[in-house]
């Protein structure tokens, strides 16, 4: 890559267009596979609903620790940046009594 088309790299491989097609290749079979979807698809539905239900109930627990835990991550990490918070107050208040010892807007 040149600026304003000086040094401008003449070797330089194009893959747009065969990413498209990939795409629409992709997108084709994706609407094939819906269409030559049967009637008896809805059993297959609901036995994966009945799947599912069984594994949520086990995620709740699961996901209340993950809850819990978390809410105590962020606590400690609050009391953390406002621990950092303190501490660069106190230097800045440090850096101005300095100032003011040095006089620093007399040069």
């Amino acid at each position: 890559m040149g600026f304003l088309g000086f040094g401008k790299k003449k070797g330089v491989l194009d893959l747009t267009e065969r990413y498209k097609k990939q795409q629409e290749k992709i997108s084709q079979i994706q609407n094939d596979e819906s269409a030559s979807q049967n009637a008896f698809s809805f059993l297959g539905n609901l036995a994966s609903n009945s799947n599912t239900e069984s594994e949520d109930y086990v995620d709740v627990s699961g996901s209340e620790e993950k809850k819990k835990k978390f809410a105590k991550r962020l606590v400690e990490m609050t009391t953390k940046i406002e621990d950092l918070s303190n501490q660069i107050y106190h230097l800045q208040q440090r850096i101005e009594v300095l100032e003011k010892k040095i006089d620093v807007n007399r040069f």
